[in-house]
C-alpha cells in the first residue's frame, strides 16, 4: 500500500501538470481516495472538511444519491450525443429551469462545457451582435478592475492586467477598457460619486463598446470582494442609456451562492447575457450556460452569418443535462435561503474573533461566503500542509484565505474550518515577507 501510494505521488509530480503550479518546482498534490458529504478522504488516510466545494462546485456535498442516480439512470440511455441536428430531453428540461429562474428577459439558451467558455461565447455574442447590426465599429469590451473571468484568450482580456494572473499574456490580448473597481462595499453607505469616473469611460468610448462585463456583487479570483448593488443598478442605466450590451457573469455566484439565487438580483436587474457554470451540475460534471435575450438571439440569427458561430463538440452532453437538472431540484427543495442564512450566520459568529489579530486585515462574510484578508500573501504549499493536518481542505491565494463550503455544512464543521486558519495565523512560515 505505502508503495502504490509513493509511486502515484512520484508519478503525479514528474508527469500530471496541475492548474497554476510549476512543473520543475511543483506544490504538494495530495491524492484523494474518495468523498462524501462535506469530506475528503485521502489515500494517505486523513479526512478533511472541505471549505472549497472543489473551486466553488460541490454546491450539495459529494456522493449526492439523488445526484447519483440521475447520472447512471442517464448513463443507461445515452452518455452523450452530438447537439447538431439532435436534441434530447434532458437539454430541454434543463433549459426550461434556467428561463422560469433567471433573472427576467433571459430566454435564449447555449450550452457549453465549461464557465470560460461560457464567457467566450457571451463575448462573441455581443460582437456577432453588433456586426449583424451594421457597426462593426462596436467591437470593444468594458469591465472593472479586480475582475476575473477565465483563462481562456477572450475571458483573459477582461480579467484585470495585474491580479487577475494574465499579464503575461498582454502583447496577444485582446485590448478592452478597464474602469475603476467599486469601493464602496455591500454594506456601506453609497455616494453617486463612486460611478463618476464609470460613466465618463461610457461617454468616450460608447461609440466602440460591444458589451460591459462584470461579477455582479462579487469579484472573486480578484480578491472576494462584495461591493455595493447600487453599482450593478447604475451598470445597467449606463449601458441602456449608451447602447451596450450588459454581460452578467454568474458562473461563481449564480445558484444561490451570495444569498440570493442570482447576484443580480441584489440590486433587482436583469442582464442581456447571463454566464452560468460551477455550481450548475452540483460538482459532478463540467457544464456551462450562456443565456441572453431573445432580441440578441433573433438580431445574430438575422445577420449576414445566420445562425451564431460557435458549437462545442460536448455542448448539452446528456449525463451532465441530467445532473444539473437533480441539482436545481435538489436547491428548490432543500430551503436554499435557509441554508445559506444559517451558514453565514455561523460563519459571521466563528471568523469575527480573527479580525482583531494583527496579521488579519480584515474578515468579511457574505452568504455561503467567508473570506479572511491578511496583511502578507499567504505560502500556498506549508499553510495548505498545516491545514491538512488540521483536517480541512482550504486553498489560499494571494492575501486571501477564503471559504465557500458546500450548503450541508455544519456548524461544528464550520468552526473547525475556522479554528484551523486562527492556528495558522500566529506562524510567519505560513506567509511571506
Amino acid at each position: 500500500m505505502i508503495n502504490k501510494y509513493t509511486d502515484l505521488v512520484t508519478f503525479d509530480k514528474k508527469h500530471v501538470w496541475h492548474p497554476y503550479t510549476s512543473m520543475s518546482n511543483p506544490l504538494p498534490s495530495y491524492v484523494v481516495e474518495r468523498a462524501d458529504g462535506v469530506n475528503i478522504q485521502l489515500k494517505s488516510g486523513e479526512t478533511l472538511i472541505d471549505g472549497m466545494s472543489s473551486w466553488w462546485s460541490v454546491l450539495h456535498g459529494y456522493n449526492r444519491p439523488e445526484l447519483n442516480k440521475a447520472v447512471t439512470e442517464q448513463l443507461d440511455k445515452v452518455a452523450h450525443v452530438m447537439f447538431g441536428g439532435f436534441t434530447h430531453e434532458p437539454a430541454i428540461t434543463l433549459v426550461k429551469k434556467l428561463v422560469s429562474l433567471t433573472p427576467d428577459g433571459l430566454e435564449k439558451v447555449f450550452i457549453s462545457d465549461s464557465g470560460s467558455v461560457a464567457v467566450e461565447v457571451a463575448i462573441k455574442m455581443s460582437l456577432q451582435y453588433w456586426q449583424s447590426k451594421e457597426q462593426a465599429n462596436k467591437h470593444k469590451l468594458m469591465t472593472v478592475r479586480n475582475g476575473y473571468h477565465g483563462d481562456t484568450f477572450a475571458a483573459m482580456s477582461v480579467c484585470d492586467p495585474v491580479t487577475g494572473m494574465h499579464q503575461i499574456f498582454d502583447k496577444v490580448l485582446m485590448k478592452n477598457i478597464f474602469a475603476p473597481a467599486p469601493t464602496i462595499m455591500i454594506d456601506d453607505p453609497w455616494d453617486d460619486k463612486e460611478t463618476e469616473q464609470l460613466e465618463i469611460l461610457f461617454a468616450k468610448h460608447h461609440h466602440e463598446l460591444a458589451a460591459f462585463i462584470i461579477e455582479p456583487i462579487v469579484q472573486g479570483t480578484g480578491g472576494m470582494r462584495f461591493y455595493h448593488p447600487n453599482y450593478l443598478k447604475t451598470v445597467r442605466q449606463l449601458c441602456d442609456k449608451y447602447q451596450v450590451l450588459f454581460i452578467a457573469d454568474e458562473i461563481a455566484t449564480g445558484l444561490g451562492r451570495t444569498g440570493k439565487l442570482f447576484a443580480c438580483e441584489w440590486a433587482d436587474i436583469s442582464p442581456d447575457i447571463m454566464c452560468l457554470g460551477k455550481t450548475l451540475t452540483g460538482g459532478y460534471l463540467s457544464l456551462a450556460a450562456t443565456l441572453c435575450t431573445t432580441n440578441i438571439a433573433e438580431t445574430i440569427s438575422n445577420g449576414d452569418a445566420s445562425c451564431f458561430m460557435h458549437g462545442p463538440t460536448f455542448m448539452g452532453n446528456p449525463l451532465a443535462c441530467s445532473v444539473a437538472i437533480a441539482s436545481i431540484d435538489l436547491l428548490l427543495q432543500n430551503n436554499w435561503q435557509a441554508q445559506v442564512k444559517q451558514i453565514e450566520s455561523w460563519f459571521k459568529q466563528a471568523i469575527k474573533p480573527l479580525g482583531e489579530n494583527k496579521r488579519v486585515k480584515n474578515v468579511r462574510v457574505l452568504g455561503s461566503i467567508a473570506v479572511v484578508e491578511t496583511h502578507q500573501s499567504v505560502n500556498v504549499a506549508t499553510i495548505q500542509q498545516h491545514f491538512v493536518e488540521q483536517g480541512v481542505w482550504i486553498r489560499p491565494f494571494g492575501k486571501l484565505i477564503y471559504m465557500m463550503p458546500p450548503l450541508i455544512i455544519t456548524q461544528e464543521q464550520i468552526e473547525t474550518l475556522i479554528n484551523a486558519i486562527a492556528s495558522a495565523l500566529p506562524h510567519d512560515k505560513f506567509f511571506n515577507d
